[in-house]
């Protein structure tokens, strides 16, 4: 019989999409105080590879990425997820706009994956808790990254994986530090 360990903590991070720059200012400073220091911040990255946020959101969207300094517990994903959903609403409160101008997207990097958290059920995808689903994105290789058939097109944009797999050397560096 194999014995059950604890998960090793994981390297938290966040989309960001919008089309105010503003938002994303506020939007990290609100994340900044609800999961500690940012440590990384991606390049903002033209979110043009779908219309799916359009009609909620507007035109011109960007997405960028944070990464946290604090490693976490894989456990906590799905009631992340939760807070981002309502802080989404709150930031959107603050800047008294009557329909949605951030979203968030929470996941985590470990050393052989990013995983995204998401309240859309697919068939890849693992719930986790709360109607809260694990999305598998991408693998990391010796070599860099292997998509999956349902990589999201902008994670597969070659400036993002740049970024990701700087992020996990970082956090393998962390996990040595620990």
């Amino acid at each position: 019989m194999a014995d059950i360990k604890a998960f090793p903590p994981v390297k938290l991070i966040c989309g960001i999409i919008s089309s105010n720059d503003a938002c994303f200012r506020r939007a990290e400073e609100r994340l900044a105080e609800l999961y500690g220091p940012v440590d990384s911040r991606s390049p903002r990255f033209a979110f043009d590879l779908t219309e799916y946020y359009e009609p909620q959101m507007g035109k011109a969207l960007k997405r960028g990425f944070l990464s946290f300094d604090r490693l976490i517990d894989p456990n906590g994903l799905s009631g992340i997820k939760i807070r981002t959903n309502a802080l989404e609403l709150e930031i959107q409160r603050e800047f008294g706009e009557d329909r949605r101008i951030v979203n968030l997207d929470p996941g985590y990097i470990t050393q052989a994956a990013l995983i995204m958290a998401t309240a859309k059920n697919f068939s890849h995808r693992i719930p986790l808790r709360n109607g809260i689903y694990g999305h598998l994105e991408f693998l990391f290789t010796r070599t860099g990254i292997r998509r999956l058939d349902w990589t999201y097109p902008d994670f597969a944009n070659e400036g993002t994986q740049r970024y990701f797999v700087e992020l996990r050397k970082r956090y393998r560096a962390q996990l040595k530090d620990a």
